[in-house]
């Protein structure tokens, strides 16, 4: 049986011209590598190298398992490296699940520097269509859950890193644009706009319609917050949205955000992964720059 530390015998013998000086390199007695290369030849049932006075000589056979040695021990020293890479956390594909809709744009500023951090590191994100949340976070379908609405369990970690205010997104010329905030009332004859999420996952149905015993005329669904946000702009409804998403998107379209509430709904975006990961360079590091992230 060819075995690696023949080929890399091979090799060496052709680098160094010599089995004295190959031993020497591999570390090997002179006798110890001889032994081998004969074992080898045993097994094969052909000689590997012929001698021509004081000098070595490969045979066919043995010209053949040199090519083999070029072009498979690179292979094998890269995996290795990428191996030991991937142990110390500093490569792979960090998997993002996302939760949060609107939370896209805010991944955005986080990965941009990532990246520059972690040239050896790729990134993934699937939205939460394409997953369900903690079931992939066991599953190993991904790495990292982005969720503003955290779900405890035993074996995962959760980590706020980036605190925001979810507000009352309304056209500018709205009734409600010049109020210093909005009650649960004041939606009676609107049209709510929202991602297709359930109701009770919906902040401004559990903390501040329902509580109130209050509803919107209509609650209408959509999944792009541009396409929603041009419906809100253009009259026809309204939304809930963290501040910091609309004030970017009120320097291009007639848009106000009101407070909900007197003290308002005050969120925060959670980084979830498995514990047994926690110490992961790449993942650390992603942890560490989504708390650096700052909205201007």
């Amino acid at each position: 049986m060819i075995e690696r530390n023949h080929l890399e015998i091979l090799r060496e013998v052709e680098r160094q011209g010599s089995l004295t000086a190959a031993a020497e390199a591999l570390h090997l007695t002179q006798s110890a590598l001889s032994h081998a290369v004969k074992k080898l030849e045993l097994q094969l049932g052909t000689a590997v190298w012929e001698r021509e006075g004081r000098q070595l000589r490969l045979t066919q056979a043995g010209q053949y398992l040199l090519s083999l040695a070029t072009r498979l021990l690179p292979q094998f020293e890269h995996a290795e490296m990428l191996i030991g890479q991937f142990a110390r956390g500093q490569r792979g594909t960090l998997r993002i699940g996302m939760e949060c809709h609107p939370c896209y744009q805010w991944l955005l500023k986080v990965v941009g520097p990532y990246l520059e951090q972690w040239p050896s590191v790729d990134v993934d994100v699937k939205q939460r269509f394409q997953f369900g949340g903690i079931g992939a976070l066991f599953g190993h379908d991904i790495d990292i859950l982005v969720t503003p609405d955290p779900l405890h369990r035993p074996g995962l970690l959760f980590e706020p890193v980036f605190d925001y205010e979810q507000v009352l997104v309304v056209p500018g010329g709205h009734e409600l644009a010049s109020k210093a905030w909005a009650e649960p009332a004041d939606l009676a004859n609107e049209t709510l706009i929202t991602y297709p999420v359930e109701v009770e996952r919906l902040d401004i149905y559990t903390r501040f319609l329902l509580p109130a015993h209050a509803s919107p005329a209509k609650h209408k669904t959509i999944e792009t917050t541009d396409i929603m946000l041009q419906m809100v702009a253009a009259g026809r409804g309204v939304a809930a949205l963290p501040r910091w998403l609309v004030d970017e998107y009120a320097e291009k379209m007639p848009l106000k955000s009101v407070r909900l509430g007197e003290q308002g709904i005050q969120k925060q975006i959670f980084l979830g992964l498995r514990d047994r990961d926690r110490e992961v360079d790449y993942l650390n590091s992603f942890m560490n720059t989504a708390r650096g992230v700052r909205w201007s």
